[in-house]
């Protein structure tokens, strides 16, 4: 069973908190017994209709023919800023931080509501109707946010592919969706780097013969190949575009976008969400987890080619009229303390952010924090993998200065929004927990046969009915949508992820199914071995892989990089090895640990643990794909490393 220290909700968050722990269990309640009631209840109040709907849901795990709201009709760009116009049009929207710490820029909601007016008979103009799928492969800049309002406006459908994506990557995202035009920059800037996302687009549609046009933002002014017949020029076509485009009234069962996940094996999956549900969850959740209140200045770090987003940069944000900020940057340019000077410089009130980039930080020491105030932030949140305390209680008592409660949301691209989740004024906090289940969500722990393991006992996360924020489909592929989610345990949802409870309810997330390394038939999860390693004082991060052996069929393969200032050192080795067998047992043994400066990290901040499989079972010949890598040179010094173990 795992322990940790409880902290209570700090008083000023209490006090103005919508829910406490009272009411949540009542409200939770209500939602897994009435939820046709209660959904309705939140779809009137989080959302405008232009037709109401007919019927709640249906459908369901069996089915899987699941609808939200059917007969309801809406549009999500008018839900996310129209509606805001009478009220807060002069409100700011959207405030761009760029790259360089001197280059910034604010849209309010008139002025976001002009430029998307634009951009959608742009895309009209082009040929672009409803249903067609647009392409949009943007750094962050607010052409990306526009982009995306845009194509829901008109009714098509975006795919939003990541910018550090290769022209491979892009191509086969492409073509899987049918995209018709793609819209991109000519070149992104991050870390004071330039990126050649236009050369990377010719590239990729060289085998990509559907899309027609070709839309270019003009970012840094670079030399750029130029297709006249097929490439137009952002800003130019804004400028002779009408500023008064109505919003398409589409179903609630209408696609709104496609987002690929892409695994570590096969080919990636299109997750599709339609606008309905997916709207409703996304605004209640930003509400609630985020306590979100109308003067808030909020933050999330992640790139819009990530669910994180798309949910609660985007449409979270702006479904509640907030005012979101988005980063061109990286943590660590011009120096470490760069999210901590722009949460002055913009008095963010809420900030969202990975556990990795909290760790990284973390490894640089106290200083670059300290040498910032801070003391605009009043809500702290975590998203994208587990939180190990150690890094828990950093974010809580140096960044925060222990007022700041922390939100370690779980969730997936697959989910739409966040499903378990502290919330403000309700949850008391518990390092390293994800907490308690949103309102809706019924999740369970089980075993491979389907039967719910005890408190303390690790198993399958699996979610028992549907919720609105869950995924339509598998674009084209609703085979693969019924093998991946609901074959092995039918009638469930299978997250893929495995976890534990505690005997308070809480759920502790302890990673990837696929993450399980065997030892001699012994179950071990890399999360939970991580989990121990983080916690002693002088590890900064660690990741555990399944390496081959002989006799046991594998053993424990540990990165593991130390925080600023410790060496490692063969007693610091004994110590770590002796740690997990401790806390885990006899079975638990590392065979290796290499010592790592950094680990490969996707820009999103994921760790790619298949690249360290790779390195520890020395299958260096392919590597795959490793274009989403944030520092390529990387996985080189850690196979030099190797080859000199």
């Amino acid at each position: 069973m795992k322990k940790s220290k409880i902290y209570d909700v700090p008083a000023s968050i209490a006090k103005e908190a919508y829910i406490n722990t009272e009411k949540y269990h009542t409200l939770y309640k209500r939602s897994i017994e009435n939820p046709d009631a209660f959904w309705a209840e939140q779809a009137k109040e989080f959302i405008t209709w232009f037709t109401p709907w007919k019927s709640v849901q249906s459908g369901d795990f069996d089915t899987l023919d699941i609808r939200w709201f059917s007969g309801g009709k809406l549009n999500a760009c008018y839900n996310c800023v129209d509606r805001h116009l009478k009220q807060r049009k002069d409100k700011i929207a959207i405030i761009w931080q760029g790259d360089d710490p001197n280059e910034t820029l604010t849209l309010t909601y008139a002025e976001l509501h002009e430029k998307i007016n634009r951009f959608s008979n742009v895309l009209k103009n082009l040929g672009v109707k409803s249903g067609d799928r647009v392409c949009i492969y943007l750094p962050m800049v607010p052409e990306v946010a526009i982009a995306m309002l845009a194509v829901a406006r008109i009714g098509a459908v975006h795919s939003v592919v990541f910018s550090a994506f290769s022209s491979d990557s892009l191509k086969t995202r492409i073509l899987d969706a049918d995209c018709k035009l793609l819209i991109t920059a000519d070149e992104g800037i991050r870390g004071g780097k330039t990126n050649p996302l236009k050369k990377q687009a010719d590239k990729a549609l060289e085998k990509c013969p559907n899309v027609k046009q070709v839309i270019v933002v003009k970012r840094t002014g670079g030399p750029v190949p130029w297709n006249k017949e097929r490439d137009v020029w952002y800003h130019e076509a804004l400028q002779q575009a009408s500023s008064e485009c109505p919003a398409e009234k589409l179903d609630a069962d209408s696609p709104l976008f496609i987002l690929y996940t892409s695994g570590s094996t096969g080919k990636p999956k299109g997750i599709l969400h339609a606008t309905g549900g997916y709207l409703v969850y996304a605004a209640i959740t930003y509400k609630y987890v985020f306590n979100y209140q109308e003067k808030d200045i909020y933050w999330c770090t992640a790139d819009i080619g990530w669910v994180t987003g798309h949910s609660y940069l985007i449409y979270g944000p702006l479904l509640n009229g907030a005012t979101t900020l988005m980063f061109e940057g990286v943590p660590h340019y011009p120096t470490f303390s760069r999210f901590w000077e722009i949460v002055d410089k913009h008095q963010v009130t809420i900030f969202y952010t990975a556990p990795t980039a909290i760790r990284a930080l973390h490894k640089q020491g106290d200083q670059w924090v300290k040498s910032t105030s801070r003391k605009s932030l009043k809500l702290l949140g975590t998203v994208g993998e587990p939180i190990n305390p150690d890094a828990w209680e950093w974010y809580y008592r140096v960044i925060g200065d222990k007022r700041c409660p922390i939100v370690d949301t779980w969730w997936q691209t697959e989910t739409g929004g966040i499903l378990i989740t502290p919330l403000p004024g309700a949850t008391p906090l518990k390092p390293g927990s994800a907490g308690w289940p949103f309102f809706g969500i019924s999740p369970d722990i089980v075993d491979e046969q389907g039967q719910s393991v005890e408190a303390g006992k690790t198993g399958n996360l699996i979610i028992k009915k549907p919720w609105p924020g869950l995924m339509k489909t598998i674009y084209g592929d609703q085979e693969r949508f019924k093998e991946t989610y609901f074959k092995t345990l039918p009638g469930n949802y299978l997250t893929g992820d495995s976890a534990e409870r505690d005997e308070d309810g809480y759920f502790w997330i302890t990673g990837r199914n696929d993450d399980i390394i065997k030892v001699s038939g012994h179950r071990i999860g890399s999360g939970e071995i991580e989990f121990i390693l983080n916690s002693h004082p002088g590890i900064a991060e660690s990741a555990a892989v399944a390496a081959p052996d002989e006799i046991k069929g594998n053993s424990i393969y540990a990165f593991v990089t130390t925080k600023s200032g410790v060496q490692p050192t063969q007693a610091l080795e004994k110590e770590l090895i002796q740690k997990v067998r401790d806390e885990i047992g006899a079975h638990a043994i590392i065979g290796t640990i290499q010592w790592a400066k950094d680990l490969p990290k996707t820009r999103s901040g994921k760790i790619m643990r298949r690249l360290l499989r790779k390195i520890a079972s020395d299958e260096l010949t392919d590597l795959g794909d490793t274009s989403t890598l944030a520092d390529p040179g990387v996985v080189d010094d850690l196979i030099a490393d190797k080859e000199k173990m």
